[in-house]
């Protein structure tokens, strides 16, 4: 799994194994959340869970503990154990922590430290992709709210610290030529927000959108799927291009070689 299956991530408890084959009929990825998820119980009991687990290993991610977990190589030896070749790695700090040779490893770009040092993080041989979260980089800021409130202008949207966060994680991705997932949107109940964030990250070249609840997953989907309109004008790019040299024009838009980039990629996404 040198990307995961997109669009749709869904996080899953390890304590709770009867959710897991739910999971896997519901998202393309199924993050096995041995983190936040899990909650503070026995770590031995966590494994178990897994180990008794029906995993479909070409789908699955184990969240490890982060690394100043005592627990954190026991997670990364789990994920060898089970033949989990892909591990994300929460509360990185400013380098990548040791024990990982071996391993696909998505880094969670989550802390201050982290974020500064995103470019030598992103680099290492075992990342092969960047994942973010909102609400422990605000409370590592000394903030208190990642998004703005009900009393604030633009109430719900991400602050302009969280946003250049997100866009540093899919630049430096991008640049060392690895895949970014969109962090979650926590209020699952909230269809039109999820829908909106998702539609931007699919736009602006997130490979997909992790996802809290089994609700998410088709929203996240068809925010991904590109609309009727983009594919006919995609396919008309694609057409243009192969019998034209240099640019040319379509919908009285004019195409050069970047439009058409953007037009091969909307097909594929569209298959």
């Amino acid at each position: 799994m040198t990307s995961p299956v997109g669009p749709a991530l869904l996080f899953a408890p390890a304590h709770r194994p009867d959710l897991l084959p739910k999971a896997f009929a519901r998202a393309d990825t199924v993050i096995v959340d041995l983190e936040d998820g899990a909650g503070a119980g026995d770590r031995a009991a966590l494994h178990a869970a897994v180990r008794a687990a029906e995993l479909d290993l070409a789908r699955t991610v184990l969240r490890t503990v982060g690394p100043q977990s005592p627990s954190f190589l026991d997670d990364v030896a789990l994920s060898r154990e089970l033949g989990i070749g892909t591990v994300m790695v929460p509360k990185v700090g400013s380098t990548l922590p040791e024990g990982l040779a071996g391993l696909e490893v998505i880094a969670m770009i989550e802390t201050p430290q982290a974020l500064a040092g995103i470019a030598g993080i992103v680099a290492r041989e075992e990342v092969v992709g960047l994942f973010w979260g909102a609400e422990d980089l605000i409370t590592l800021l000394g903030g208190t709210h990642s998004r703005r409130q009900p009393d604030e202008r633009g109430a719900g949207e991400y602050r302009d610290v969280i946003r250049h966060a997100r866009a540093q994680v899919l630049v430096h991705a991008a640049a060392a030529g690895k895949f970014a997932v969109d962090a979650i949107h926590a209020d699952f109940r909230d269809a039109e927000g999820q829908y909106a964030e998702a539609l931007d990250a699919a736009r602006s070249g997130f490979l997909g959108t992790a996802c809290i609840h089994p609700a998410q997953v088709e929203i996240v989907r068809r925010a991904y799927r590109p609309e009727e309109e983009q594919v006919r004008w995609a396919r008309a790019v694609v057409a243009g291009a192969a019998e034209q040299d240099g640019a040319f024009q379509v919908d009285g838009m004019m195409i050069d070689a970047p439009l058409v980039s953007q037009a091969e990629r909307i097909l594929r996404r569209a298959e």
